[in-house]
């Protein structure tokens, strides 16, 4: 594990831009300078009395500047991927100088033109050092979490129960064995790599359907999937390892416990610009398995929050004697 740990390299360069066209991104950045409009106020305020009509007086004045100045830079955002670092900040300074002082102009009272820059600059200086020291901060946290996906998702049992299955057909059809073998190999084979960047979904599907067979080989006709995927772009690009987890859920918890056969249900759409993924299984009482679940969903949640920050979620429910969880994601496609 240590020998994987010194491999992974971050997947941001230290010190690189934000996306300034990602919801988290925006948020934090709005709260950001708000921050700074109340220390401001609270250095110059004399009493607590005349806090709150300063407050409200500055953050007047920040609100439009600081709104426009979002705006440009996700207006922007795609000509940060063609330049430098450098390049991106003195452009992002640049923005900043040009809306304030147009901002400066239009107000024509109050503070000096220099207080404005100097404030100005105070805050574009802390929010890119927030950000650079978050991308810092979260590279490691992401290549500690996807190592432990990686390890979360092999459950010994999977494997065990495998092998057996295949140890239980290699005399009556040894060439479903063969292939049996095979798909655990091609499955073992991903659940190894890095898994650092993200795949195609109809990758992600492949996957699944290795996966599936391998539980047919041992569930028989007991396990029934029924797909809906019929109106989703199959190259957009989503976490590796996403769905696969969650039909193994659904199969762990749903199909295994029950004496008859039970359906799992996958549907894959396109709502937007958002991609959704819904799987649903019957419910099993047995309460090791709940808990066994929750570790589950909250280790893909945290990967969500990772690869999408606020743009992505992960819902689950329990209605009618099923169990469903709901995925929504940026859509983003493979093909330029």
């Amino acid at each position: 594990m240590q020998s994987i740990k010194q491999k992974v390299q971050p997947p941001l360069p230290p010190g690189g831009l934000p996306d300034f066209r990602n919801l988290g991104v925006l948020l934090r950045l709005l709260l950001l300078v708000n921050l700074l409009v109340v220390a401001t106020v609270l250095v110059q305020a004399d009493s607590l009395e005349l806090f709150m009509p300063s407050f409200v007086a500055l953050a007047g004045r920040v609100a439009l500047p600081l709104l426009a100045v979002v705006l440009i830079l996700y207006t922007v955002q795609p000509a940060f991927a063609r330049i430098s670092r450098r390049a991106g900040a003195a452009l992002v300074l640049a923005v900043v100088l040009i809306v304030t002082g147009t901002a400066y102009g239009l107000a024509g009272e109050g503070a000096s033109l220099q207080r404005w820059v100097l404030w100005a600059l105070a805050a574009t200086g802390g929010a890119l050092l927030y950000f650079d020291y978050r991308n810092r901060l979260l590279s490691p946290a992401l290549t500690e979490a996807r190592l432990m996906a990686l390890t979360a998702r092999i459950r010994p049992h999977f494997l065990f129960n495998s092998l057996n299955a295949v140890l239980g057909v290699i005399r009556s059809d040894p060439r479903r064995a063969e292939r049996a073998v095979e798909e655990l190999a091609d499955l073992f084979r991903v659940l190894m790599r890095e898994n650092r960047e993200l795949v195609r979904l109809e990758d992600e599907l492949a996957l699944c359907e290795r996966y599936l067979d391998l539980e047919r080989l041992r569930l028989g006709e007991r396990l029934q999937v029924h797909w809906n995927a019929e109106h989703c772009p199959l190259d957009a690009l989503v976490p590796p390892l996403l769905l696969q987890p969650l039909l193994e859920n659904a199969v762990y918890h749903g199909i295994e416990p029950l004496a008859e056969a039970g359906e799992v249900r996958v549907q894959l759409y396109r709502r937007g610009k958002e991609l959704r993924i819904e799987v649903d299984n019957p419910v099993s009482d047995a309460e090791s398995h709940h808990a066994g679940n929750r570790m589950a969903l909250d280790n893909l949640r945290e990967r969500l929050m990772l690869f999408f920050d606020l743009e992505a979620g992960l819902e689950s429910e329990r209605r009618n004697g099923r169990y469903r969880v709901r995925i929504r994601m940026p859509y983003r496609s493979a093909t330029p």
